[in-house]
């Protein structure tokens, strides 16, 4: 897989994640160092500094898939609210933490079905709660 691309995470966006991954569920598992390492590795924004083209939990984007050039309307979400038949994707789905703190136009690759790597894109952002005025949402 290439290099990772640079990330860009709310502050209060991990401070809630951080709590999540304290969760007797979640701690020490697989899924909670893979998302600590991409928190560990991101320049820290306050909400209201959000850059309008950043993907951040509960943002609406679009993202392309490369290898199928597939397009799909995907929402970021918590654990407790993800719904695959919604297009609301969990943050804790190797997908979600691709995904996170990426800017409109960057891509990444991750594991896809079979362990076999893709390469998505973030197209659109269509919604982004920093950038609607919801810096506390």
């Amino acid at each position: 897989m290439s290099s990772l691309p640079p990330v860009i995470m709310s502050s209060l966006d991990v401070a809630r994640l951080e709590r999540l991954l304290e969760t007797h569920e979640l701690a020490g598992s697989p899924a909670a160092t893979a998302l600590q390492a991409e928190i560990d590795r991101a320049d820290m924004r306050e909400p209201g500094e959000m850059p309008a083209d950043v993907v951040t939990m509960n943002s609406r984007l679009t993202c392309h898939v490369r290898e199928d050039s597939t397009l799909h309307e995907l929402t970021l979400v918590y654990p407790d609210q993800a719904d695959l038949s919604a297009g609301r994707i969990s943050i804790m789905a190797p997908v979600g933490m691709a995904l996170l703190g990426l800017r409109v136009g960057q891509t990444i690759e991750w594991p896809g079905p079979e362990g076999r790597p893709l390469t998505l894109e973030v197209a659109s952002l269509c919604y982004q709660p920093e950038a609607a005025g919801e810096l506390h949402r």
